[in-house]
């Protein structure tokens, strides 16, 4: 039987938990609402670490940070639980018990004890140590500074590796690491992990997955030196993947930096496929493209340096909106047709075209990103990937992809765009595939009744079943959507036609951008239902 893990507000009954019936009087408890703990010690929110948040409501008064609370958090009866609780808990990451339950008794036999005091800090962020700590009795908090500013990020206990990170990649230390309670610990020398690779290749399966997983913070993470560049935060996260926001040290350059999770190095097919989206990338140039810069390949992992962009996923846009008006939803499709278009021309499928895997940029201009599983056209590649929802019939029977696998996925993304709903959910995708029968999309004119004639047009022939029957290429789908579009710059030049014109001066700086672009959209979209033109224009000083 699973037992439920109590979060703080529960235990205690503060009733300062979201709708909880002491937050009109003393609000909500910042660890009820801080999803950058979720996951921690199997809590909700920052439920299970509340002593690692500031700002909680405890005895009577609200308090700081755990450097403040330290005394009263480790008394607590709550923060006493809950490390009980995590030293029996049996998960694939506790290192101490893997090595209790292996027959490799060598491994143990180097290990040398030591003992931390309650408050010491004994681990110290952008040090060069050559040393790691396996817990057998007590816990610890990570906690990254940051422009001067201590950001607690990670909570170790009984059985966890402490320091393996930096011993693994060869890296400065990420965090401080401070002693929450008394620590009884085991010393883990590097020598010792160069060995592992050599003796204990599912041991070193292990410590892969945990530096793997430790990369993966929602909470803030030290400045990290990448060759040339300066990663600052974490800004996406693939199934394979890490994206960081960075710069370019001697240019002072915005850039994306794409890491290879380190799990995912050692098996060669993902490092293969990392290895291609890089030449792929790097081949194209194309204003409707993400661009690349660079590539790296340290810490016992491969970077990708790419173009930074400012804006929000399509998919992100249209989880927002739920749906996107006709004449955007149009203009967003015809610049992706044109990206897709000239990646065609250079003998690239995408092979993942879906709103995920668009960006929305300031004024509407759209990027292509992730290719990840793109191919040459031609290529036999018996992995079908992406998302089965975009995915074209002919894959799922093991046909190679081409230019119209990349179309129908357009077509189906089309759809959702101005419908909000996918045409098939995976189910009944499923379902066709094994009763044999053709996928046949339902006209999104009877869904969305004013749809621009050209979108429809190109929806329903860009997702027939059939590849013969969609359009053949690219270039021939564009020349559908081209009236709608050329229809609009021609409304644009007849402004002077309308009414009257009011002018509205915005005033921002670059942090500002990406949360007004969203401002703007919903603002377009309003004024849209009611027959005004809202109309953008970039004014310099």
């Amino acid at each position: 039987m699973i037992v439920k893990k109590l979060n703080c507000w529960e235990y205690n009954k503060c009733g300062r938990e979201p709708a909880g019936k002491k937050v009109d009087e003393l609000g909500v408890c910042p660890a009820a609402v801080d999803a950058s703990f979720d996951g921690i010690n199997s809590g909700k929110n920052g439920g299970r670490v509340c002593w690692a948040i500031a700002g909680t409501f405890c005895e009577g008064e609200i308090q700081g940070a755990f450097a403040d609370k330290r005394d009263s958090c480790v008394n607590c009866e709550f923060f006493k639980m809950v490390n009980s609780e995590d030293e029996v808990n049996d998960t694939s990451t506790k290192l101490l018990k893997y090595l209790v339950d292996t027959t490799n008794n060598s491994f143990l036999c180097e290990l040398v004890y030591k003992r931390v005091k309650a408050g010491e800090r004994f681990l110290i962020q952008g040090t060069q140590e050559k040393t790691a700590y396996i817990i057998q009795k007590g816990t610890c908090l990570s906690v990254v500074e940051k422009d001067g500013v201590l950001h607690p990020v990670g909570h170790r206990g009984k059985g966890d590796i402490v320091g393996i990170r930096a011993l693994f990649t060869g890296e400065p230390r990420s965090a401080h690491v401070e002693a929450e309670t008394d620590l009884h610990l085991w010393v883990l020398n590097k020598h010792q992990i160069d060995n592992i690779s050599r003796s204990d290749p599912e041991l070193l399966s292990l410590l892969t997955e945990i530096v793997a997983r430790q990369f993966d913070s929602k909470r803030p993470v030290a400045d990290r030196e990448i060759g040339k560049y300066v990663a600052t935060h974490i800004i996406g996260r693939g199934s394979y993947s890490i994206v960081y926001k960075a710069v370019h040290k001697a240019l002072n350059m915005p850039v994306a930096i794409k890491m290879m999770r380190h799990n995912m190095v050692v098996d060669s097919g993902f490092l293969l496929n990392f290895h291609k989206e890089a030449r792929i990338i790097a081949s194209l140039n194309h204003e409707n493209i993400l661009g690349i810069y660079d590539y790296e390949e340290r810490y016992k992992t491969v970077f990708i340096i790419m173009e930074y962009l400012e804006g929000e996923s399509l998919q992100d846009l249209l989880q927002r909106l739920r749906v996107i008006p006709p004449a955007l939803a149009i203009s967003y499709i015809y610049q992706i047709c044109e990206g897709l278009a000239y990646a065609h021309e250079k003998g690239i499928v995408h092979r993942d075209i879906n709103p995920a895997n668009v960006m929305v940029l300031p004024n509407d201009r759209i990027k292509i990103l992730d290719f990840g599983l793109a191919c040459h056209l031609g290529t036999e590649d018996e992995h079908i990937g992406g998302v089965l929802a975009y995915q074209a019939p002919e894959l799922l029977e093991g046909e190679a992809a081409d230019q119209r696998s990349d179309i129908y996925a357009l077509g189906i993304s089309a759809y959702e765009l101005v419908t909000g709903q996918k045409p098939f959910d995976d189910k009944e995708i499923s379902e066709m595939f094994r009763l044999g029968t053709s996928r046949k999309i339902g006209d999104p004119a009877l869904l969305v009744p004013d749809i621009l004639p050209e979108l429809r047009e190109f929806i329903l022939k860009a997702c027939q079943h059939e590849r013969k029957k969609r359009y053949q290429s690219v270039p021939e789908a564009i020349e559908t959507l081209r009236p709608a579009i050329s229809q609009g710059i021609k409304k644009d030049s007849n402004n002077s036609d309308r009414g009257k014109l009011t002018t509205i001066i915005l005033r921002y700086d670059q942090k500002q951008q990406a949360a007004l672009n969203r401002l703007l959209t919903d603002f377009s979209i309003k004024t849209n239902t009611i027959g005004v033109d809202l109309k953008l224009v970039d004014l310099s000083d």
